[in-house]
């Protein structure tokens, strides 16, 4: 379920990997092919919501020595100054979807994906989020923002599958480590069972 800490100003969410696909399936399957998108460049690729409308066709590269795919994100700087561009990673899956997205509309490659401003990618996400809570009748989908997209990303890589900072902070668009120590906490139960089990004494 639906992870929450309301101890601060803001309310936090963190949502595993189900839920972000439930979150997805509910922006396409209740509006369109492109909110499904913009869902997975926030939620399996990591992205600010100021960033979606950025990368395209044009932007997505195979890199023959990661053997993964890269798109160009141009992005928050940190550390203050202009935008910075940074190689995001994107999963194959998210890919493959994608690409039949840009085929099926025709988009070119200097055209983006999502075009859309920050505030309606930050719609879309409350309003995916609104059909969720609607059909479980769980209320906690009524906190979830944008940015806990990207929060759930970055904690399921760095806690659950324990990427390393470096790695995340280069691909996620942090400038350095104080950008991205809060997302270094909060393993869920699987986690902890999982990284205590193998010392159990026989």
């Amino acid at each position: 379920m639906v992870r929450i800490d309301d101890s601060g100003d803001v309310v936090k969410c963190w949502l595993n990997p189900e839920e972000l696909s439930q979150l997805e399936r509910a922006a396409g399957d209740g509006w369109s092919w492109e909110r499904e998108v913009a869902m997975q460049l926030l939620a399996r690729c990591g992205l600010r919501a100021d960033e979606v409308n950025y990368p395209g066709p044009g932007d997505l590269q195979w890199s023959e020595n990661g053997e993964c795919w890269l798109f160009e994100v141009r992005g928050k700087n940190t550390q203050g100054g202009g935008a910075k561009v940074r190689d995001a990673w994107m999963p194959d899956d998210v890919q493959d979807d994608i690409h039949k997205f840009a085929r099926e509309h025709g988009i070119q490659d200097d055209e983006p994906w999502v075009d859309a401003a920050t505030s309606t990618v930050r719609r879309w996400v409350k309003d995916a989020a609104g059909l969720v809570e609607e059909t479980t009748g769980d209320e906690r989908w009524e906190h979830v923002s944008s940015h806990d997209l990207r929060r759930s990303w970055a904690t399921y890589h760095l806690v659950e599958r324990q990427v390393d900072v470096r790695t995340m902070m280069a691909v996620g668009g942090w400038s350095d480590y104080s950008a991205i120590e809060p997302y270094l906490k909060e393993p869920t139960e699987a986690r902890i069972g999982e990284a205590f089990r193998g010392g159990e004494p026989a």
